[in-house]
């Protein structure tokens, strides 16, 4: 869904989206801030990442 609201969002807008689609606009703008900085994952995330890679 996030993938969707990527591509669609300079057309339709994000907020409608995800009003439309069952996702909080909160929960996207997390997803968005997580991937931009991955850092600000949780740390369960980050631990299994790094044992993913072992």
């Amino acid at each position: 869904m996030i993938a969707f609201i990527d591509a669609h969002r300079a057309v339709h807008g994000g907020e409608p989206i995800c009003r439309v689609l069952p996702i909080a606009p909160s929960t996207y703008h997390a997803h968005a801030a997580r991937r931009a900085d991955p850092s600000r994952a949780p740390a369960r995330s980050r631990s299994d990442a790094e044992l993913s890679v072992r």
